[in-house]
């Protein structure tokens, strides 16, 4: 019997068939030129390394430290290892290699941990993790805090991205986002189908947050039928390294509850403080409840995230989010939506737990761990301070002091031929800026455009991560890059003209 020849068969996934929600979303973080550095560095790996004048590639595109050589923190791993393993505890060599303190912990974490890390938790998170994190929020804002109005996630990212689809219900709905922004803000708008309701930090004075600017761009989104219901205020700055005062933070909230909008904060940085004189971390929660009487009622939900800080832990994917003043039976859904995932991670939430109940000045690890922790901030601040000052310096190139954070996010000021020159190729002109860094120098950095930025100006967001021994060959690969580009498609007169009006800015913003 002869088999009858199938018809054709026709996809049911194209790009022309998926949800069209997903093509609008986007992330440069992972985007081109990120990918461009990938094949590079696989031909490389793979032997052509005559096609290319480096030896390997330079990765300053993402936050994700210990790709960039940072070494974990022993308590961290130390804890891990024991958790992971029980059966260590018993070993009776156990002693000379874990500290008693950590024995101890691990065996707090195991006892407290139903069926051991190989279990699903509650959804919300295990209960002592989560009472660690409202007791670390208690002491560092001078509230209390409760343990129920914690939920664990599996990094900060789930946590936004949950409160987004809860109060997004239709596509009118909007969202005030600074710009630039970091792109999961964008990105995770566009799949839920609300929208970015667009609001511009001013470069020119540090990035600063203006109120005026908010009602400007709400007012404008109302113009457009758009009803905002939210906003997003990344402080500690990503990717403009900046950080907020308490009366930026206290106005902002004023705005918020004026305007009747959700406040979501984004604090994943807030270990990352290089001028802590001048400018310490405060969150918005000790704000809010500060002005209690002034704010009552005030919707805020707070996220952090062991990515960050000096741990770095990206991989093992941990979070928090923490709210205040959010409706009871809301909070119930909330449960209902993290019960969809059944869990977090159960090591993620270990590393939380460890992250804000870190140990104590009387046992043994204090002192490593401290000497660990503070040699990483005192290295990312020098890091901070070298990278923002040599991108300052060079000609039609401007920086802000990176106060905090990972990032510098430098203004690049490009030559009307080189944008000419992009435009022709269809190409965004800082991403073809990038794409000629990534290829003539080996060094991987993320175009502006991909945070959004004002019309008409160009930026590139780079990370302080990179080891210091590395930094030397960071700074050279950029400066002679820039410079060359300068030479072949700038004229004197034009690199004349831009400096002068750097100077002017610079004493300008002195001046205030």
């Amino acid at each position: 019997m002869c088999a009858t020849k199938a018809e054709e068969y026709k996809p049911v996934l194209t790009k022309e068939t998926i949800n069209p929600l997903v093509l609008e979303a986007k992330y440069a973080v992972r985007g081109r030129i990120p990918s461009r550095a990938d094949e590079i560095q696989s031909e490389i790996d793979s032997g052509e390394k005559s096609k290319w004048p480096f030896e390997k590639v330079i990765y300053c595109n993402i936050g994700n430290p210990q790709q960039l050589e940072q070494e974990p923190l022993t308590f961290y791993r130390q804890v891990c290892a024991l958790v992971v393993y029980p059966k260590l505890l018993k070993d009776p060599h156990v002693g000379e290699i874990f500290p008693v303190d950590v024995r101890e912990r691990a065996q707090y974490i195991i006892d407290h941990t139903p069926g051991g890390i190989g279990a699903y938790s509650k959804s919300q998170g295990l209960e002592f993790v989560r009472k660690d994190v409202a007791d670390f929020i208690g002491k560092r804002d001078g509230f209390p805090c409760s343990a129920r109005s914690i939920f664990l996630t599996q990094g900060a990212s789930p946590g936004i991205q949950t409160i987004m689809n809860v109060f997004i219900r239709k596509p009118t709905d909007g969202c005030l986002v600074p710009t630039p922004q970091y792109p999961l803000y964008s990105g995770s708008l566009a799949l839920y189908g609300g929208r970015r309701v667009p609001y511009f930090l001013d470069e020119k004075t540090g990035w600063s947050l203006s109120v005026a600017e908010m009602k400007r761009s709400l007012d404008s989104a109302k113009e457009f039928g758009i009803e905002t219901r939210a906003i997003v205020v990344i402080n500690p700055g990503n990717p403009t390294g900046a950080c907020l005062t308490e009366q930026n933070i206290l106005d902002i909230l004023r705005f918020a509850r004026r305007e009747h909008l959700i406040v979501m904060a984004d604090e994943v940085y807030q270990k990352n403080i290089y001028r802590k004189e001048e400018k310490p971390f405060i969150s918005f929660r000790q704000v809010l409840l500060k002005n209690e009487a002034e704010l009552k009622g005030l919707e805020l939900v707070s996220f952090n995230s062991i990515s960050k800080g000096f741990m770095g832990e990206c991989g093992i994917r941990g979070g928090y989010f923490q709210m205040e003043n959010v409706d009871e039976e809301v909070q119930q859904e909330l449960v209902k939506l993290a019960s969809l995932s059944l869990c977090p991670n159960l090591m993620g939430q270990v590393i939380v737990d460890l992250m804000v109940k870190p140990p104590a000045e009387s046992e043994p690890s204090y002192e490593l761990y401290q000497k660990e922790s503070g040699d990483i901030l005192r290295s990312l601040a020098n890091r901070a301070r070298r990278l923002s000052e040599m991108l300052d310096n060079l000609p039609c190139c401007s920086c802000q002091t990176i106060e905090s954070s990972l990032y510098a996010f430098p203004q690049i000021f490009l030559p009307p031929k080189f944008i000419e020159e992009a435009q022709q190729k269809g190409i965004d002109p800082d991403e073809y800026y990038c794409l000629s860094l990534i290829e003539k120098q080996g060094l991987c950095i993320v175009p502006g455009s991909g945070f959004e930025q004002e019309k008409g100006t160009h930026h590139a967001r780079i990370t302080i991560l990179p080891p210091e021994n590395q930094f030397d060959a960071i700074i050279s690969k950029f400066a002679l890059h820039h410079e060359q580009m300068l030479k072949e498609y700038a004229t004197p007169e034009w690199i004349d003209t831009i400096e002068k009006e750097k100077k002017r800015v610079k004493e300008e913003f002195t001046k205030k």
